[in-house]
Formats: C-alpha cells, sequence, structure tokens
C-alpha cells in the first residue's frame, strides 16, 4: 500500500461526502495503480469512452454534449448484469484537481440516485491514487449490505481494468 501525500485526506474531505439517506448505502473505494496521474488522469476522465476501462460496458452513446460537463450518454452494459442500460450526466469535471462527478439519470440497472465522486492524486514516490466513493438507492427487495457488495464488486472490477491499462500504457511509453 502506498502512503498518501498530506493533500489526498484534505481531497477525500472535500469531495467524497455522501449523506446517505435511511433508504440508501455509500462507499468508498481506493485503487493504487502504477502509472503517472496525468495518464491516468487522461484515460479516466473520458465521458465519452468508459469502455475503455470498464469491462462491464458495451457500448457507449453521447445522447447530449461531448464529454464536458452537462454531456449525457447512455452506456450499454454486456449480458449478465441486472439491466441493460444506464443513461448518466456528467456533473462535474475539473482537470486541474481531477474531480470528476457523475449521476445515473436513468435505464433499467437498478441504481437509482446514483451519484459517484473519482479524485486522482498522485502517490507518495511515484504512481497515482483513485478514490471514487458513490451514494445509491437500496432497490427494493435488496438489503444495504447486499446492494454494497454488488456496486463494490463492479466498480472495483472497473478500477482494477483502469490499473491494468494506464500500466500497460506506462510501460509503452
Amino acid at each position: 500500500m502506498c502512503k498518501y501525500e498530506s493533500k489526498i485526506p484534505i481531497m477525500v474531505k472535500n469531495h467524497h461526502h455522501h449523506n446517505p439517506k435511511p433508504n440508501q448505502c455509500a462507499s468508498t473505494m481506493v485503487q493504487n495503480i502504477r502509472a503517472p496521474l496525468h495518464l491516468v488522469w487522461s484515460v479516466l476522465r473520458r465521458f465519452d469512452k468508459p469502455q475503455a476501462f470498464k469491462p462491464f460496458v458495451k457500448e457507449c452513446t453521447m445522447l447530449a454534449g461531448r464529454g464536458g460537463v452537462g454531456s449525457v450518454r447512455e452506456v450499454e452494459l454486456v449480458s449478465g448484469l441486472p439491466g441493460n442500460v444506464s443513461r448518466e450526466r456528467l456533473d462535474q469535471l475539473d482537470d486541474d484537481v481531477h474531480v470528476m462527478v457523475y449521476n445515473i439519470v436513468g435505464g433499467d440497472q437498478r441504481l437509482d440516485n446514483y451519484r459517484s465522486t473519482t479524485t486522482v492524486h498522485e502517490a507518495e514516490g511515484g504512481g497515482t491514487v483513485v478514490v471514487e466513493s458513490y451514494v445509491v438507492d437500496v432497490p427494493e427487495g435488496n438489503s444495504k449490505e447486499e446492494t454494497r457488495v454488488f456496486v463494490n464488486t463492479v466498480l472495483g472490477c472497473h478500477l482494477r481494468c483502469l490499473a491494468r491499462v494506464t500500466e500497460k500504457l506506462a510501460s509503452n511509453n
């Protein structure tokens, strides 16, 4: 595990604060990546290309915008997941402090009121730390723990794939 620079806890405090309602759950995941921040951010920030590192995304179509704040994408999910489509809106994209926030605004994936915040940080000694947190409604018939385990499993897979993709790109440079 890498040591965090002092700014990481401040960024987490400033950006990863969710106040879940009684019918919601929230969680935070951390991924260490052996690639430079600028490379990780260049892949992660592409709202129009989530399939570049998210293996559960089959296809992405931009419904509004070109990938900047306010853009809306429709993501077609691979088979085997609960749901086929997710419509998502980009609410914040800050290239200076490396923050991305998006919301799921429609679709059939059962993740109502899902809001994700991702921050990217330089790690002490090199590399990058990605912190992603979310809040989401607990679907009827599921418990908070079941919902958290499902979302954390998908999110963890996405973060590990982001690490693989960017570490491979870094080794090719």
